[in-house]
């Protein structure tokens, strides 16, 4: 597909407009999901904001009772709720898995909990062990995410406190727990320790901080193959960051409230510039974004066009972008109706994105968006455009799965059943720009873009 370039920001990060992927619908009737993770098997648990953990079977299907619900724990509005969840390294053992969210003061907590000893999809409510209770001085920027890494400690990232511009200074101050990267040890009989080889333990600082200077990170994740952090963190009004760094490297100031991106914001009383950690790749607000939703570093097999791509998306413009290892953001079209609130993976390092405003959770997969009207490797597809039937000609084997899928990643028709003159019926579906994606033995994987009339 032919690349438009449009501007270049800077540290050299380009932005082009391209696609290759598509969303396939894989769940829908969530209620405002901000987390999508796994415990290390085939299930997906996904966060809702109002206080309830839900669990999705690989199917799709959501499970009728709550894995988890601590709604009257919490305050559910704004950018305040349940909003982080990470299971313990031995969970299969333990049973351990822990919890980010507002409690009704609108505190920041984070909570162990334990899952029935009966049921393994369902929690056991009365576990709760407080871990952190942090307080804050303003509604917003409440961050949220939570990650085990590989050395067994748990790594939270909060927001700055709130208001707008960072009024509390919490972000360069080290001695406040807001504004940072925490990193802790839970696996004590104590809330928690201070794990070796914090940063700021016996000097100036919280013992708690591993990295400060975030302004409201949303979210932050870790790829375990290439060793970084990568933090998505969202701007005062102008600039949106990426910031990726080794796993390893500590007391980094990634400069919020001295720098927004790259910019000078308020660089009263602050550190030189050469002691702070600028983002890799930055981007501005033109065309209708807003915020940035931080995600994953593709690293599963059914794509492999894919690997190494960090997803992330724009809350506001509905567009899901790519930084590649090059540090070259490529943006997707917009996807219609979607804001898109959060990232997850499955067990196999498979992607997924949900959409807070419509509670539906989308499969990241690829496809070859070829414009070519008619053969596709041998395959006819016609007539293009069609208003009542469409003829796929020239597949040879009979494990074959077709889908049409819409341009905003909704399946219009999950399975397509060929008569037999090698056609499907179209009567009944919306007009539109649709992709007749294609998968059999012969073939490895394709789409044909289809217009229906």
């Amino acid at each position: 597909m032919r690349k438009l370039l449009l501007s270049v920001t800077l540290l050299s990060s380009l932005l082009f407009y391209s696609q290759s992927f598509v969303l396939e619908e894989f769940a829908t009737g969530l209620s405002n999901p901000v987390e999508i993770t796994n415990a290390n098997d085939s299930r997906l648990f996904v966060v809702q904001q109002n206080g309830i953990i839900k669990i999705i079977q690989p199917n799709g299907t959501i499970n009728a009772a709550d894995f988890l619900n601590i709604s009257s724990k919490i305050t559910f509005g704004g950018e305040r709720g349940l909003l982080g969840l990470a299971f313990h390294p031995q969970y299969a053992t333990n049973g351990y898995f822990f919890v980010y969210y507002n409690n009704t003061a609108g505190n920041i907590v984070v909570a162990r909990y334990s899952v029935s000893s009966t049921n393994p999809n369902i929690a056991n409510a009365a576990s709760e062990k407080i871990i952190l209770n942090i307080p804050k001085p303003f509604d917003n920027h409440n961050g949220g995410s939570i990650h085990f890494a590989p050395d067994g400690n748990l790594w939270i990232v909060t927001g700055d406190g709130g208001s707008g511009g960072d009024p509390n200074n919490n972000g360069q101050n080290k001695n406040s727990l807001l504004g940072k990267m925490l990193r802790i040890d839970v696996n004590s009989t104590a809330a928690y320790n201070i794990p070796a080889g914090n940063p700021f333990v016996g000097i100036d600082g919280a013992d708690e901080v591993w990295s400060y200077g975030l302004r409201n990170a949303w979210k932050f994740s870790f790829d375990f193959t290439t060793g970084n952090a990568l933090i998505a963190d969202v701007g005062q009004g102008a600039i949106e960051e990426i910031n990726k760094m080794p796993i390893a490297t500590t007391a980094l100031n990634y400069g919020w409230r001295c720098y927004e991106g790259n910019n000078a914001y308020n660089t009263s009383g602050c550190a030189a510039s050469s002691t702070m950690t600028f983002p890799v790749a930055v981007y501005d607000h033109s065309g209708g974004k807003c915020s940035i939703t931080g995600g994953y570093v593709y690293r599963g097999t059914a794509s492999p066009s894919l690997q190494g791509k960090y997803f992330f998306a724009d809350y506001c413009s509905q567009q899901i972008g790519t930084l590649d290892t090059n540090n070259v953001i490529t943006w997707s079209s917009a996807f219609s109706g979607n804001n898109f609130s959060t990232f997850g993976e499955d067990n196999l390092k498979e992607l997924y994105v949900a959409a807070v405003n419509n509670g539906k959770i989308y499969k990241i997969t690829t496809s070859t968006l070829g414009t070519q009207e008619n053969v596709f490797n041998g395959v006819r597809i016609y007539p293009n455009p069609a208003s009542e039937r469409v003829f796929v000609e020239e597949i040879r084997s009979e494990n074959t799965a077709i889908k049409l899928i819409s341009t905003e990643g909704k399946i219009a028709i999950d399975n397509v059943k060929l008569d037999s003159e090698n056609s499907f019926d179209i009567t009944g579906i919306t007009p539109g720009v649709y992709y007749l994606n294609i998968k059999s033995g012969d073939f490895k994987e394709y789409s044909q873009k289809l217009i229906i009339q």
